[in-house]
């Protein structure tokens, strides 16, 4: 007679069972999108992080006149991969708002890779409770993280990746190369990884050694697999280089204080170990937590280990050949996070090519190794040669794990979003970070009235949401000094060179060629703009020497021509950020 544990866990895959913990998966996945869409749409002008980059452009789709001749969106624009491009426009077509649907889009993505991820596990072991466990670690890692919730073209490697992997596993050729050729089409990096599985699924373990396989089939999907590839990267090759390219070099960003320990995009590091595997872009790892979150991800780890004892954990030998797409992906993304590493930045940044990966194998692994242990755990719960005793004990320990499995999964999110409140919970990780919400919404409504061509200058941090929320340029802002292209990162540089020099400039003529270059509308200032303490530990101070000169000129008790402005050209003050009216600026003199 089988424990009440081991009916919930049952082996013997069938429709009913597996239909069952599908809907389940599809439901814990559908109530976290619930969660994001809640976290999403609580307030006004709220937006993710990343998304401020990505999604403020796509307006123009809508509205072709929006941000004329702004550097900043046609930079965006022209980096942004094909199909991200055209899943967006078709949005607008629909009617839907750029920032709205990227609000909705994660939940859909979500539910897709929790699908996938669901089918790759049970292609490696055929008990639909370890999909639903795979499905369900997957989703709630992807809340550890911004990367599902930006909605930026990296959100949509999650699912197509888990697509590819399951497609392999299924030895289905036409949807696998289908899913290359997305991959290529929204997220080219992990489409590099993809291919790399499949040069690795031709290596074969004999003994101890490896040798080429001898599968035909395996050498069909490899070759047909890389021609897929090829075939969509084909059109950047024969463009060549970018409009706003060329690709920094290693040697360029070495001398850059943007890829310094405090830089807008920090990369280098004097540690070893945080340049190899913490730092956010060069690092393997990255932020740990979003790799090894919830606590259950970690028991993956154990995974190997456990395959070697098929005596001591019977469910092993069920696990199929289609497990070893775990360590060709992980492989790959080795390969690939070296030579992103040599190659820097062709490949972009070589985090890339390893955190993602990481994740979704880590979560396969984890809910194998999971429904292993358990199973293992209710077969001597079982045996009949124990004593009474020795039942009930066996039986305290094998509710008590599972019921401490439940609690972590299913209470997981809501013990996350308590670390705030609870310091000693900041362990668990900070679900949905990266969701902002604007503090100057009467500024946004303002500027929003404004003329399509309307040019705005500031420096502070709220300079980051006004394309999103007024649909208006910025001549620059601090979330989009992304200096990877020289072609697109110079001019930047020029501009916030020219715009420190004349915010803190104490003659009137050097403010007005500033005004009158650029075609500035507005210029919005707080109380700590004219401060040296200000320029000293703001995002300003890599731009040199022009910040420090500025600083100088604080300490020195000069008045800047513009802070001078502010109590005579001031349109509105809302939460500390002063719009100031240019022509104003300049008709006063001061």
């Amino acid at each position: 007679m089988p424990t009440g544990l081991q009916m919930l866990i049952n082996t013997k895959s069938s429709r009913v069972s597996a239909g069952f913990w599908f809907c389940l998966s599809l439901t814990c996945a559908g109530m976290i999108g619930l969660i994001s869409l809640q976290a999403a749409f609580a307030q006004a002008f709220t937006v993710q992080d990343d998304a401020r980059q990505h999604v403020f452009w796509i307006q123009r789709l809508i509205d072709p006149e929006l941000f004329p001749n702004d550097l900043i969106a046609d930079y965006f624009q022209s980096v942004a991969p094909v199909g991200y491009t055209t899943v967006y426009g078709f949005a607008a077509k629909l009617g839907i708002e750029p920032l709205v649907f990227s609000k909705l889009l994660p939940v859909l993505l979500g539910l897709i890779a929790a699908v996938y991820c669901f089918g790759v596990t049970l292609q490696i072991l055929p008990v639909p409770f370890a999909g639903f466990l795979a499905s369900l670690l997957m989703s709630q890692n992807l809340m550890m993280a911004d990367d599902l919730y930006s909605a930026t073209p990296r959100a949509f490697l999650y699912p197509l990746f888990l697509a590819f992997l399951y497609y392999l596993a299924r030895r289905s050729l036409l949807p696998c190369l289908a899913t290359i050729a997305l991959q290529g089409l929204f997220y080219p990096q992990v489409m590099f990884i993809s291919c790399g599985v499949l040069v690795f699924s031709l290596v074969q373990w004999n003994r101890g050694l490896p040798r080429l396989s001898r599968e035909c089939k395996a050498y069909l999907f490899c070759g047909l697999g890389l021609v897929a590839g090829a075939i969509v990267l084909l059109p950047f090759a024969l463009q060549g280089s970018s409009e706003f390219g060329p690709v920094l070099t290693a040697a360029q960003a070495q001398q850059m204080p943007e890829f310094g320990y405090s830089g807008r995009n920090s990369f280098f590091s004097d540690s070893p170990w945080t340049y190899w595997l913490f730092s956010e872009r060069s690092g393997m790892l990255a932020r740990p937590e979003r790799v090894f979150l919830p606590p259950p991800m970690l028991v993956g780890l154990a995974l190997p280990l456990l395959l070697r004892y098929p005596a001591r954990f019977p469910l092993v030998r069920q696990v199929t050949a289609a497990i070893n797409v775990l360590p060709w992906t992980l492989l790959s993304s080795l390969v690939l996070f070296g030579a992103a590493h040599l190659m820097l930045f062709k490949l972009h940044l070589p985090n890339r090519y390893t955190q993602h990966s990481l994740r979704m194998v880590l979560a396969i692994a984890a809910a194998v190794s999971l429904t292993i242990l358990l199973d293992a755990l209710f077969k001597r719960v079982k045996r009949k040669q124990a004593t009474p005793q020795r039942t009930l004990v066996n039986q305290g320990i094998a509710w008590g794990l599972m019921g401490l499995l439940t609690l972590t999964l299913v209470m997981y999110p809501a013990i996350a979003h308590l670390k705030t409140s609870y310091p000693f919970l900041r362990a668990f990780g900070n679900p949905l970070p990266g969701y902002l919400t604007g503090r100057t919404p009467e500024i946004y409504r303002f500027l929003a009235q404004q003329p399509k061509d309307t040019l705005i200058a500031a420096t502070l941090l709220e300079a980051n949401n006004l394309p999103t929320f007024t649909h208006r340029s910025v001549l620059v802002a601090r979330e989009y000094a992304i200096p990877y292209h020289w072609g697109y990162y110079s001019q930047f540089q020029v501009r916030v060179n020219d715009q420190i020099q004349a915010q803190y400039s104490t003659d009137p003529e050097q403010v007005r060629q500033f005004i009158q270059k650029y075609g500035i509308d507005f210029w919005i200032v707080d109380a700590q703009t004219f401060t040296p303490r200000y320029l000293r530990r703001s995002w300003l101070q890599q731009y040199q020497p022009a910040a420090t000169e500025a600083a100088n000129l604080l300490e020195a008790g000069k008045t800047p021509v513009l802070q001078q402005a502010v109590e005579r050209c001031a349109l509105m003050e809302e939460n500390g950020a002063i719009v100031l009216e240019a022509a104003c600026v300049i008709s006063r003199g001061f």
